[in-house]
């Protein structure tokens, strides 16, 4: 075999090695989602069954101050008002451009992919195990 061919399957195996790293890294991903999600809608219906009522989201900007209306209705968990769940057990980061349009019309904020543990990789290293965070916010009724 030719030095290109053995570079060529070479090539071809470490192709395969990283799609299937990927595609595993993906479904661990969509696991740990898919029980994130279980936990919120649990702690959902545990919010309401504790009295604990929804309340307007708002985003707060990338830059400035202030913070911009959203169409959601949950419940922060954290104090900085940058993590919650909606009324439908989706996850949210509410971040959003804060620029004039978006502070007449609103924000329209995204849900995003729910993680068990919440904070991980960011760059405070604050991390939080999402069912803990859940817990605190249930025992504090008037937290954010």
């Amino acid at each position: 075999m030719s030095a290109q061919g053995d570079r060529s399957t070479w090539s071809q195996q470490r192709a395969a090695v990283l799609a299937a790293k990927e595609q595993a890294l993906a479904q661990a991903r969509r696991e740990e989602h898919e029980k994130a999600t279980a936990i919120l809608r649990e702690y959902v219906d545990r919010f309401e069954a504790a009295g604990i009522a929804p309340r307007p989201l708002r985003a707060l900007p990338y830059k400035g101050s202030g913070s911009i209306r959203t169409a959601l209705h949950g419940w922060y968990l954290k104090h900085d008002r940058t993590i919650a769940v909606d009324v439908e057990g989706r996850y949210y980061v509410l971040r959003a451009d804060g620029g004039l349009l978006t502070r007449l019309r609103g924000a329209d904020v995204d849900p995003v992919d729910a993680p068990l543990v919440v904070g991980r990789g960011g760059r405070d290293g604050e991390t939080f195990d999402l069912t803990e965070l859940l817990e605190m916010r249930l025992k504090d009724p008037v937290a954010p």
